[in-house]
């Protein structure tokens, strides 16, 4: 099982990604964070195999999230699922340590295949 925490501040984003992912038999949702500090703190208490995580947070970014996730939890992979389109960001967060990018429009069918492909050690 692919125990997995998510993080984003749109709860119905968040639910709905829940729903989708526990339907799976190989991921396990094992936490829902709003913020970055609820992040930091559920990632180093739950120790999740996978975070899916957003930029733009109400106490900051993920990007300061996955930076204090990491040096506690060097092999937690980060993904980030946003609605951001632009390089900067994509860069700064594989920089960072993330191990990848999705917008969040995109298909579901395509969101699990790159996820086990990242369990797998794909890039």
């Amino acid at each position: 099982m692919i125990k997995t925490l998510l993080v984003d501040d749109h709860a119905l984003f968040r639910e709905g990604l829940a729903s989708l992912l526990s339907g799976q038999p190989d991921f396990t949702v094992i936490g829902e964070a709003a913020c970055v500090q609820e992040a930091i703190a559920m990632a180093h208490d739950l120790q999740p195999d996978l975070v899916l995580m957003d930029f733009t947070l109400p106490d900051g970014t993920g990007l300061d999230a996955t930076r204090a996730i990491l040096a506690g939890l060097p092999h937690t992979k980060i993904v980030f699922l946003t609605v951001h389109e632009d390089d900067e960001r994509l860069f700064a967060a594989i920089r960072n340590g993330a191990k990848g990018y999705m917008l969040k429009d995109v298909p579901v069918a395509k969101l699990l295949e790159h996820l086990r492909g990242l369990e797998r050690g794909e890039a």
